[in-house]
């Protein structure tokens, strides 16, 4: 493995303030158990996991109804840990009933903005009574514990109050992205056996409206077992309803009460799959607990992020990934406010989310480091209409950094003050593996170190710990959040994390720590391009390219060569103003020849209007190969800009 040029060499930019410490709930939770440094924290935290995940349930405040014999049992082997033994635990209780009865119950809990202007604010006690009301009409359905129910809806709070109604009751929540196609819908119902959906009749972007419940009838057609279909009315579309099947929300509640007990479901219960796609094969059922994702969501959020029940969050994402569920439960338990936001970030005009954090006062945002770049392009001047003083955290994730937009984000965005706490981790993790928090120093493009109670590790292709180069990111003790395996595919799950070395979990992403003991995520390792035996991660050369000043996006892919093995060919998403020529094609070349290398070099540099990627700003490095090299590109339903794959593929016609 060669030796990472980017980003090390950064110097320390944010050092923690006595207000950020003063203020930290990390270092009251450090506090509280005698512990004096971050080392500390960590070496505890995974050797001794047992104290470390009873110590998290205590700071968060979590409640049982009955309680745990054993905090972990690795009776079966660190492949199937069994979390809070013996214990009964819904985690709708610890979102919303416990609070019921305290001032919490009065404070906001969801703050909504639609594309279209309309606002909307629940507070908890709302929250609490409309979850009621749909539980009650689930369980009037018939439908129980142990039933999976999709979303199929826009970020709207009818989709919270649905995602915590299926909880509550027991049943089990499958979040779907609300720009699949029919295909993608039907493949994750019909391989998860689901009764009932909830969907709404379309949502707004860009002013436009887009159905959604045409989709859902098509994708509905089939999958047998879904009986109950509630249809929530986002953009008021004239539907005809399927009889005996479906039922408008309004209708579905009506007379239900608003004071329904919730079901004392066992601890490691499924609260919810979410299905993550591969480049191959169906997408991967990824089973979570109601001990394990909603209690590592909220973990994260306070230890990393240091979510105070005052804050507002708002991320970036659709309740079909990852990143909305865990805003969710994450919040709720911590008592502090969500906003979400139904619409395209950038319309009507560029400065969109910056209004929003203003209007809505947020206090934490999190945003992908593709979403940065974009806005980036558009200068300093929509961020400065607005007052965004209330930020005092930024978040990011979803894809590696480069230099230039780290620094405009933290410099412009953040003004100099605001850590950004990045964050990688995955589906399968419920949250992170490596994040920054409020007790460490940052430098650009890099996390402070793992996630406390995360033994993460980066080895050689022998598994030996290696230190300043790149390896693979590796963890090497159970976490609360881990996935319960693969939906009804149990093979699956072992073949995908657990079949390279012994005991260890292999997370499939590249990564390095520098000579400071700050890791840096440079993609994922099935991404990685090794031209004449010399290994490069595409965000290394990525970066070099959006550094260069005509270049706002960049994506960097291998592809076949017969005499080096692989070369580098890239895509650049150029400057509004720049005009593109074959002089400037040959100048990126060399920008990246001269930066890390003449033998790393991309073989060609083309110019595209867009780069294909998800909704959550993750560029999708193997559709961009399959499509260039004239390959099937495998399920797009995630893309949010199915076009851009077009545009691809003409390039080798």
């Amino acid at each position: 493995m060669t030796a990472p040029q980017f980003p090390f060499g950064q110097s320390v930019i944010w050092q923690p303030t006595d207000t950020y410490l003063q203020h930290s709930r990390l270092k009251r939770f450090m506090d509280r158990h005698s512990i004096s440094t971050f080392d500390d924290l960590m070496a505890r935290s995974t050797s001794d996991i047992a104290w470390f995940w009873e110590a998290v349930f205590e700071d968060l405040g979590v409640e049982f109804y009955a309680p745990y014999t054993q905090v972990v049992d690795l009776s079966r082997g660190i492949q199937w840990p069994e979390w809070c033994a013996g214990a009964k635990l819904n985690s709708v209780h610890n979102c919303l009933d416990k609070w019921i009865g305290t001032p919490t119950e009065q404070r906001i809990a969801i703050r909504w903005e639609g594309e279209e202007g309309t606002v909307r604010n629940l507070t908890y006690g709302e929250t609490y009574h409309a979850v009621n009301q749909v539980a009650a009409a689930l369980l009037a359905q018939g439908l129980g514990k142990g039933d999976v129910m999709g979303l199929y809806m826009p970020m709207t709070p009818e989709v919270v109050i649905a995602l915590l109604a299926i909880a509550k009751i027991g049943g089990i929540i499958l979040p779907l992205f609300s720009g699949f196609g029919a295909g993608a819908i039907a493949s994750r119902l019909a391989d998860a056996d689901a009764k009932a959906l909830f969907v709404a009749d379309g949502q707004y972007r860009r002013g436009k409206p887009l159905a959604m419940k045409s989709i859902a009838d098509e994708a509905l057609a089939e999958v047998e077992t879904v009986q109950t279909v509630i249809v929530y009315p986002r953009i008021g579309l004239d539907l005809a309803l399927v009889p005996d099947r479906d039922i408008w929300w309004d209708d579905f509640v009506a007379g239900q009460p608003t004071d329904v007990p919730t079901e004392h479901t066992a601890a490691e219960d499924p609260i919810m799959l979410i299905y993550t796609s591969g480049t191959t094969g169906r997408p991967k059922g990824a089973v979570h607990t109601h001990c394990g994702f909603p209690i590592k969501a909220a973990q994260d959020m306070a230890h990393g992020f240091d979510i105070q029940p005052d804050d507002t969050m708002y991320w970036m994402s659709d309740m079909g990934w990852m990143m909305g569920p865990w805003e969710v439960f994450g919040t709720l338990v911590l008592g502090a406010s969500m906003l979400l936001y139904d619409g395209a970030p950038d319309y009507p005009d560029v400065d969109r989310v910056w209004a929003l954090v203003a209007r809505h006062r947020v206090t934490a945002l999190g945003v992908a480091p593709t979403f940065v770049r974009a806005m980036m392009a558009h200068g300093d001047e929509p961020v400065q209409r607005h007052d965004i003083t209330s930020l005092r955290i930024l978040g990011s994730t979803g894809e590696a950094w480069n230099p230039a937009p780290w620094l405009w984000f933290f410099e412009t965005v953040g003004r100099g003050e605001a850590p950004i706490i990045n964050y990688s981790g995955g589906t399968e993790i419920s949250g992170g593996i490596v994040m920054g928090n409020v007790l460490l120093p940052l430098k650009p493009c890099a996390f402070s170190g793992p996630a406390p109670g995360m033994a993460i590790d980066v080895v050689d292709d022998n598994g030996q710990s290696v230190r300043g180069e790149v390896g693979e990111l590796v963890i090497r003790q159970p976490w609360i959040g881990m996935t319960r395996g693969f939906w009804n595919d149990p093979q699956r799950y072992l073949d995908a994390y657990w079949s390279r070395f012994p005991d260890v979990w292999v997370h499939g992403d590249f990564a390095a720590v520098d000579e400071d003991g700050l890791y840096y995520i440079l993609g994922r390792s099935d991404d990685t391009i090794k031209v004449a035996g010399k290994r490069v991660g595409p965000a290394e050369v990525e970066s070099v390219l959006v550094s260069h000043a005509a270049v706002t996006e960049a994506a960097a892919i291998g592809v076949p060569d017969d005499v080096k093995g692989q070369s580098i060919v890239a895509f650049v998403v150029l400057r509004a103003d720049v005009v593109p020529d074959a002089a400037l094609q040959a100048d990126l070349i060399q920008w990246v020849a001269e930066t890390i290398g003449k033998p790393l070099a991309p073989k060609a540099v083309y110019r595209v209007r867009d780069i294909p990627k998800t909704r959550n700003a993750k560029v999708m490095r193997r559709v961009i190969r399959a499509a260039y090299l004239g390959e099937p590109p495998g399920n797009l339903a995630a893309l949010v800009n199915p076009d851009a794959v077009d545009e691809i593929r003409a390039l080798r016609d």
